[in-house]
């Protein structure tokens, strides 16, 4: 189980697959942004993505506004 850095915030997970995270963290996955190590990803690049003890996300929830 790695332990990432989430949101500037330690957590353990189960998951070793970006998209298995998500699901994981039950987040609603079409109104995400991710950040993995300081890199901006695109949804196309979520399935390639393995995480590893000691990496950092942030996650965005994108919500609509004025």
């Amino acid at each position: 189980m790695p332990l990432l850095l989430i949101n500037g915030e330690s957590k353990e997970v189960v998951s070793t697959l970006l998209e298995d995270l998500l699901a994981e963290l039950s987040l609603p996955v079409p109104l995400m942004l991710v950040e993995h190590n300081g890199v901006a990803l695109h949804r196309s690049e979520w399935i390639s993505v393995r995480l590893a003890a000691g990496d950092r996300l942030e996650l965005m929830k994108v919500a609509a506004g004025g």
